[in-house]
Formats: C-alpha cells, sequence, structure tokens
C-alpha cells in the first residue's frame, strides 16, 4: 500500500488539511467527508486507492485539522466550503477529478458539479444524498425546524447532536458488527466538536443544510445530461440518509451502479471496508481507467 502524506495549503488565508497519496500523473479522486468527522474517515480507505489514484482529501474549514476560524469570522455555508475546496483544488493543479462524497462532503461535492461540470469525471456516493427519498422523517424532523425557525425553542434538539452519545450513534445504529468500529472515531469527533466556539460552527452549519435541497432539481438535470458515471455504496441500514435516497440516483442515471451492503451503516467505512473497497476499485477501474489496471 501506498504511503499517505500528510500536508497542508493555505487557501484564501486559511490553513488547510488534506491527506494526499498516489502518482500525481494517476486520475485524481477527491475524498469529501461528512459530519462530525474530518479526512480521518478515509484512513484506511486511501492507501488501497493509492496505487492507481491520486487521491485527495481535505477537511472542511472547521473540522479535523483545518483552521476553524470563528462563526462570526467565517461565513460557514456549503458555499463559502465549496469556495474553500474548489480554490484549493486550483492551488494543487487539480482541474479534473472523480469525487466520493459522504453526508456533508455531499453538497460540496454536487456544487462543484454544478459550478463545472465537466469537470467531474466520477461519483461515489457512500450516504452523500441527493434526494429528498434519502431523508429520515425521525432524524431531519429536528434540523428542518431549526433551520425554518432558530432560536430557543428548536436549537436544543440540534444541539444534542454535538453530544458525545449522538455521535456515537452516528457510527454504531445498524452495524452488524460494532466490535470493528474503532472507538477513537467517536471520541476524536467530540473533541474536534467541542473545542471552544466550535458549537457555533456546526450551528450555521446546520441552519444552512436546508439550502441544499432547492439545488437537488439543477442536479438532477445535470445527472440527466452528464451521465456522469456513479456508484452508490451505501450501509443499508443508514439511518440518517435511507437506502431509499441510494436508489433514488437511478431515477436519472438508469446506468447507477447501485449497492446496499447489509448491515452497514452511516459510516460504512468503519465497519465494512472490505466490501466497498471491492465495490470501488471495481466501479473506478471501468469509470476511470489507467494503465495501471
Amino acid at each position: 500500500m501506498t504511503d499517505v502524506r500528510h500536508q497542508y495549503a493555505t487557501v484564501r488565508g486559511h490553513r488547510v488539511f488534506y491527506r494526499e497519496a498516489g502518482p500525481r500523473d494517476a486520475p485524481t479522486l477527491v475524498l469529501l467527508h461528512g459530519y462530525p468527522t474530518s479526512s480521518r474517515m478515509f484512513r484506511r480507505l486511501i492507501p488501497r486507492l493509492a496505487d492507481r489514484y491520486r487521491v485527495i482529501a481535505p477537511d472542511h474549514l472547521g473540522f479535523g485539522h483545518s483552521d476553524a476560524p470563528p462563526a462570526d469570522a467565517f461565513p460557514y455555508t456549503f458555499d463559502a466550503l465549496t469556495d474553500i475546496t474548489e480554490a484549493l483544488l486550483a492551488e494543487l493543479g487539480v482541474s479534473r477529478y472523480a469525487i466520493y462524497v459522504q453526508d456533508y462532503g455531499a453538497p460540496v461535492g454536487w456544487r462543484l458539479a454544478l459550478r463545472d461540470p465537466t469537470a467531474v469525471t466520477a461519483v461515489i456516493s457512500q450516504s452523500g444524498n441527493a434526494y429528498e427519498d434519502g431523508f429520515v422523517p425521525e432524524f431531519w424532523a429536528p434540523l428542518w425546524a431549526y433551520a425554518e425557525d432558530p432560536g430557543p425553542a428548536t436549537e436544543p434538539a440540534v444541539r444534542t447532536a454535538l453530544g458525545l452519545e449522538a455521535i456515537r450513534w452516528q457510527y454504531l445504529h445498524g452495524v452488524d458488527h460494532p466490535e470493528r468500529v474503532d472507538p477513537d472515531t467517536w471520541t476524536a469527533d467530540h473533541r474536534d466538536v467541542s473545542r471552544p466556539g466550535n458549537d457555533l460552527v456546526q450551528l450555521a452549519l446546520f441552519r444552512d443544510y436546508a439550502t441544499n435541497r432547492p439545488l437537488y432539481p439543477r442536479l438532477h438535470a445535470y445527472f440527466r445530461d452528464s451521465r456522469v458515471p456513479l456508484l452508490a455504496v451505501w450501509g443499508a441500514e443508514d439511518l440518517i440518509f435511507g437506502p431509499a435516497g441510494a436508489r433514488a440516483f437511478a431515477r436519472d442515471l438508469p446506468d447507477a451502479e447501485i449497492h446496499l451492503v447489509p448491515g452497514g451503516g452511516h459510516f460504512l467505512l468503519e465497519s465494512h471496508l472490505s466490501t466497498a473497497v471491492d465495490h470501488i476499485r471495481d466501479f473506478l477501474a471501468r469509470a476511470l481507467p489507467t494503465a495501471r489496471s
């Protein structure tokens, strides 16, 4: 397996951390993480892909090892996170790339594709939602209420998502082999979101998440027009973005490859890495053929 390089770049005045591996002349795959984690979620995946691909996995601002400016000093929106990601890729000389999106990474990846449809060569979605079908109502109702009317009546319900038990639940719910999930995952995530002022960062992104849904019709048109190769590899037991969200890709991309992994939850790579890697490598070998294939 290829060594991973842990690096920083200054992007629009902010220090952005990213993991990188693989040959710089190989097809590029950009891995975009979700809440409440960081590029750390890809730590075991990256070496398994870097023999054939240049893999780049940044931490969004406010997460992991990237800068976390206070919420009153940076506009924490998905548009702004996309601006940083787009500028980082330009800094690295990356103009064409496949995207791997999970959770929060999806609205960043979708915006990248909508801004420059010719840039994205393929899509892998692992609980990266793009359809109303994917939202599990019981999970999302408090967030929609908070986004519509932020204040003391709605904020306490979403603040629970910042707690250790809620983050632990994200990793373990629905997982048939919970012993495979490293407890360092949820303890590290909880440590990061508990940094002074980071609660306000996360609340800002909770409020802004509702702006992603109006983008969906444009995104679906992009799928139909581009016919971008797409793999959805999804935990079948995910209670945040349900399996219907994976199946929905086939409405606009009839050739989409969809795999629902039994016993997998929201963080599929933690419990079912080998299964996910098999699907991902097989898909990429067809979508992004290389001399190394």
